[in-house]
């Protein structure tokens, strides 16, 4: 079981983006997505959420709002929970990324980009300012989702 953060950070309608371009061996080579990573021992994820944004963008970010948990399945055996913030307060200087490049995107054009097809349903969550805290289950075949479950409820 892996535990992981994503944090949009949001400026003018638009979140900084993270493309996928230059990590070796990336499962996300290719796609877009926010800025985040894995946590490590001690680490709370508001902490990993802050450190990640820190180490890969050169920003630091203030106060987060914890929008919601997905659990994401891989056949046969991998669990990885995320959880998922937001923040408009960050200060400092955008740095190049050794993952990837860095791009402010407005928002209704997320979708629009190539992300993983689960990403589509939590990017429209976090869109609305008044979505609840939200609990998300995303099973992968490969590249392929075959289930998604929204707060107890099959969506797929």
């Amino acid at each position: 079981m892996t535990i992981t953060t994503l944090c949009y950070i949001e400026q003018n309608e638009r979140y900084l983006m993270l493309h996928r371009t230059k990590k070796k061996n990336d499962i996300n080579e290719g796609k877009w997505i926010a800025i985040g990573g894995h946590c490590e021992n001690g680490e709370s994820p508001e902490e990993c959420a802050k450190r990640e944004v820190r180490e890969e963008t050169g920003l630091k970010v203030g106060s987060l709002r914890f929008r919601g948990i997905v659990t994401f399945f891989s056949k046969p055996d991998y669990t990885e929970y995320m959880c998922i913030f937001t923040t408009k307060e960050f200060e400092g200087c955008l740095h190049d990324c050794n993952e990837g490049d860095l791009m402010w995107v407005e928002k209704d054009r997320i979708n629009s980009l190539n992300v993983w097809e689960g990403d589509r349903i939590f990017n429209r969550l976090i869109m609305k300012d008044d979505q609840p805290f939200f609990s998300l289950k995303l099973t992968y075949d490969k590249d392929k989702l075959t289930e998604a479950v929204l707060d107890d409820k099959d969506i797929l």
